[in-house]
């Protein structure tokens, strides 16, 4: 039997259909012109959130190595206790081509109210403006602050977890990677892997899933190629597994991780597989695959059942470390 939407999905995605079929494709010579109207469109999917009056946001700038300014905004519950605590560093979703902290705000406060732990949000730069392990070296700068600030944020560096979404689910792989090849002491506590953008290697279609896709292969070709150049999807071609952290040898001295990825998802197996990899090394591993979502499917069907089902999982697992 083919594949199929979960049923309360394809209510809520039918009437977006129209206007999904009209995206224009995603290309390297178009991503700059086509950032800001795609992320328009993320910002109204958003936008039938809720406003969190008890989650506050503090914007904060630091160093990177090179000098650029690496604006975080960090979302906290109001009135939650100033004794160090667990918080979680998060990086966004975007293909590495587009997103921000800014157009993520509305899911981290659902996650910061629900759970009471502060999330600190990284705008790193962006690909094809910046690309190889530009990215991902802003995220573990961003990590290396935060561990040398903890007293300053009432943070329990111990309790310091990684977490993102697609690209930023990426990208939180290969600060662990970092942070465990650097011996950052202490070391993250906990990753947290949302439908993770892993291998550059995933460049044929599923043709049961493909139809179903919402982020295509297509989409995937072009936006690893914008962060790696042409050595992207290149087997043997000379990639840091800190940007593609499917590519590492050895998964060995990770710490705990949960990963979760919908059916229909192109980045269903590559997640199974880095779970498959952290749970031979005997590495605690929660892994969840829905039924008949796709990629992204929080964002577009919000208040579905399975994306409840999904929220509290992602909550009881950020409750954890």
């Amino acid at each position: 039997m083919p594949f199929q939407f979960d049923p309360e999905y394809a209510s809520a995605i039918e009437p977006l259909i129209p206007f999904i079929s009209k995206r224009a494709k995603l290309t390297i010579e178009g991503i700059k012109l086509s950032r800001d109207a795609r992320e328009q469109g993320i910002a109204r999917l958003y936008g039938v959130l809720p406003d969190l009056p008890d989650v506050e946001q503090t914007l904060y700038h630091i160093e990177a190595d090179d000098g650029y300014q690496i604006p975080i905004l960090k979302f906290s519950k109001k009135g939650t206790p100033t004794k160090p605590g667990p918080v979680i560093m998060h990086y966004h979703g975007g293909g590495m081509v587009l997103g921000s902290a800014e157009l993520h705000a509305k899911p981290l406060a659902v996650l910061v109210s629900e759970t009471g732990n502060p999330i600190f949000s990284v705008n790193y730069r962006l690909a094809p403006e910046y690309n190889g392990v530009i990215p991902v070296e802003d995220c573990y700068s961003a990590l290396v602050w935060l561990h040398k600030n903890a007293n300053v944020h009432g943070v329990d560096p111990a309790r310091i977890a990684v977490f993102g979404e697609s690209a930023g689910g990426g990208l939180a792989a290969g600060v662990t990677l970092m942070a465990r090849d650097r011996n950052l002491k202490p070391p993250i506590a906990k990753q947290f892997l949302i439908y993770p953008m892993l291998d550059d290697r995933t460049t044929t279609a599923n043709e049961a899933v493909e139809p179903l896709a919402f982020w295509t292969t297509e989409d995937n070709v072009t936006a690893w190629t914008a962060l790696l150049g042409d050595d992207a999807g290149i087997s043997d071609a000379c990639v840091s597994p800190y940007a593609a952290p499917a590519r590492a040898e050895s998964l060995a001295g990770l710490p705990p991780t949960y990963i979760d990825v919908g059916e229909l998802d192109i980045f269903r197996n590559e997640s199974i597989a880095y779970a498959t990899r952290l749970l031979g090394e005997n590495i605690s591993t929660e892994l969840h695959v829905y039924s008949g979502l796709p990629h992204a499917f929080e964002m577009v069907a919000p208040f579905i059942s399975a994306t409840a089902r999904a929220q509290g999982n992602r909550c009881k697992a950020m409750l954890s470390f």
